[in-house]
């Protein structure tokens, strides 16, 4: 089971990879910014498909929510994009589908779109906006979209002194230009030249993909070894006993404990696929792997600096019905 798991969600794995980043080079993360910004009432609708088709996982959300809290993006889409974006992140999707099927994906592809949206709407009526801390807008990145994007200077050699500098000074905010630097023998004789090469649009896509994979890879393995012993180990009638599907408390308890696990998402699901084969209920694992994949306590820490208690306390409300919500509708559908 374990070589069996780790081969088939490793090639998932990147597959889906290798589709999200030729998608980010069409979608990149100032373009999510502008259109989140000048959207207006269709924002809300318009974050929850952006949050549903980029890679972001829960702890990476958070400079983008900087990047729209800084460009006075509307509260409501905000923080749709802010609860679909780890939820629906495509490589979380896949996984799912490869091993739940598409039925239970679909619930949870549901509950968490119709929730994100209806909580953001509801956050926003309720006046939740004044609950941002006012540092979070005055805050300045050091590649905002007042500095020049791309960029390379260099200084001049001075002639008459004891030290020559030729080395260049480059400010780049992205990957995809190489800059070559040439300088001649005699110091003062000439400048350094600076060549800006571009790459290709998707030049980097596979170099991506596999660093995404390698960093990946650990919490991967761990998530399958642990669920290979439990397939292999656990008592099956031990695990239908408290968390089978005739326990309807075993879904709010899953939704909570899933929080303060941080187990990332691409972990939780060989995990969830383990304890569902054992008799655990559907509703139980999705349960799960919203709490896990919706919130963490790393993420809770970096909204700190963002969000006062109160926003803080509703985020994490909003998560927990999440899981409730889909957890408790495959008694309906599944």
């Amino acid at each position: 089971m374990f070589a069996f798991l780790a081969i088939e969600l490793s090639v998932l794995f990147i597959g889906i990879s290798l589709l999200v980043g030729v998608l980010q080079r069409h979608i990149p993360p100032s373009k999510v910014e502008a259109l989140l910004t000048s959207s207006g009432k269709r924002g809300y609708f318009l974050a929850a498909g952006l949050g549903a088709i980029t890679p972001f996982c829960s702890c990476s959300t958070i400079p983008m929510l900087k990047g729209l809290i800084r460009a006075r993006a509307g509260f409501g889409p905000m923080m749709v994009f802010l609860f679909s974006s780890p939820l629906l992140n495509p490589i979380v999707v896949g996984l799912l589908v490869a091993t739940f099927g598409w039925t239970l994906t679909a619930i949870y592809v549901l509950a968490a779109l119709v929730v994100a949206v209806g909580a953001g709407w509801l956050l926003h009526t309720l006046g939740f906006e004044r609950y941002v801390r006012r540092t979070a807008t005055q805050e300045s990145s050091g590649c905002s979209s007042s500095a020049s994007p791309c960029s390379a200077t260099s200084t001049a050699s001075s002639c008459g002194t004891n030290s020559c500098d030729t080395t260049p000074k480059t400010a780049s905010c992205g990957a995809d230009r190489k800059t070559t630097v040439s300088t001649s023998s005699e110091c003062c004789d000439s400048q350094p030249t600076v060549t800006v090469k571009k790459e290709g649009k998707y030049s980097g896509v596979w170099r991506e993909a596999w660093s995404d994979f390698i960093d990946v890879l650990p919490y991967l393995l761990i998530g399958i070894a642990i669920g290979s012993v439990i397939y292999g180990f656990m008592p099956t009638d031990l695990l239908e006993q408290y968390a089978g599907p005739d326990n309807p408390f075993a879904i709010p308890v899953a939704a909570v404990i899933g929080v303060p696990l941080y187990i990332r998402a691409e972990a939780v699901i060989p995990l969830a696929a383990a304890l569902m084969a054992k008799g655990v209920g559907a509703g139980t694992v999705l349960a799960l792997i919203i709490g896990s994949a919706g919130a963490s306590l790393t993420e809770l820490i970096l909204l700190r600096s963002l969000f006062t208690l109160k926003l803080l306390a509703a985020f994490l409300a909003v998560i927990f019905a999440m899981a409730m919500i889909a957890g408790y509708a495959t008694y309906l559908f599944f």
